[in-house]
């Protein structure tokens, strides 16, 4: 398999040749930056952690080297910070035993960039090795203009694909935007209270990004927590940590479906949800 960027990485942590790591891949997610699949699809680590007939693959898009960075790192040149976040994405592929880590490391620019195939030829490359059952990627309502962009050049190599290739979901995952808002007809909920030992531990491991004023690994752990408590005002019990997604997987299959049009609709199901439910109390 080859991809574009001289400084792409595909990393094994168990050492199986590389077309047979991809070729056994059951979930995958494909993401922006180091750290963003370990805060968003946990539930795929999780299902696959210690079970020889599952098995997780990460595809991260960009090197990560303009993050904020601080204390220890503060005066990292971007390419110190690149090589950095790429060695915290091999531990990550190690800790959660990955079935193989793919590093594609364009910078946000390239990715953001409508003129750039390349980065569409690069997950194609690897979707049409790996046939993952499930794929993680980001939601269409996330505010971080780089996972966006990879989310549509997610959606435009999976239409490149015969459908007997596609994943069977395609699922838009939390990062900088919670997804509670959802309808629960529109949201996809998934169960991540395995390994809360694990699931603390794959977002900590990320130093660069912890090191500062944001801890991601006490907020994405809080924001499981609090999806869990909030999701139904009457239950009881239940899973302790839940992480919300968005149902693209018609976005895969219907070719003229636009993806803002899709997540238009996906906002006028909460409008009307929201509207409704006023009106109906004040009768």
């Amino acid at each position: 398999m080859k991809l574009t960027k001289p400084q792409s990485d595909i990393f094994i942590p168990d050492l199986s040749p590389v077309e047979n790591a991809l070729i056994r891949t059951t979930h995958m997610a494909i993401a922006a930056h180091p750290d963003d699949i370990e805060i968003m699809a946990y539930e795929g680590i999780a299902k696959c952690f210690h079970q020889p007939d599952q098995w997780f693959t990460s595809v991260t898009v960009t090197d990560g080297s303009t993050a904020p960075r601080a204390f220890l790192y503060a005066n990292y040149s971007n390419e110190q910070m690149a090589k950095t976040r790429a060695l915290e994405q091999r531990k990550a592929g190690i800790l959660g035993e990955y079935s193989a880590v793919v590093q594609l490391a364009y910078t946000s620019a390239e990715v953001k960039d409508n003129n750039n195939s390349s980065v569409v030829k690069d997950i194609l490359e690897v979707l049409s090795v790996a046939h993952p059952k499930v794929l993680y990627t980001h939601n269409l309502a996330d505010k971080h203009d780089t996972h966006i962009a990879v989310t549509l050049k997610v959606i435009e190599a999976l239409r490149s694909l015969p459908a007997s290739q596609q994943p069977e979901s395609l699922l838009g995952c939390e990062v900088w935007r919670d997804l509670d808002w959802l309808v629960d007809d529109d949201k996809k909920v998934m169960d991540v209270s395995a390994h809360p030992n694990l699931a603390s531990a794959m977002v900590a491991l990320f130093d660069t990004q912890n090191s500062g004023s944001k801890r991601y690994d006490l907020a994405s752990i809080g924001r499981r927590s609090a999806n869990a408590i909030y999701h139904e005002s009457h239950g009881t019990g239940g899973a302790s940590m839940l992480s919300f997604a968005m149902d693209l997987t018609p976005l895969m299959h219907d070719h003229k479906l636009a993806p803002a049009d899709y997540a238009a609709t996906i906002i006028a199901h909460f409008q009307k949800d929201v509207t409704d439910r006023i009106h109906k109390l004040m009768r």
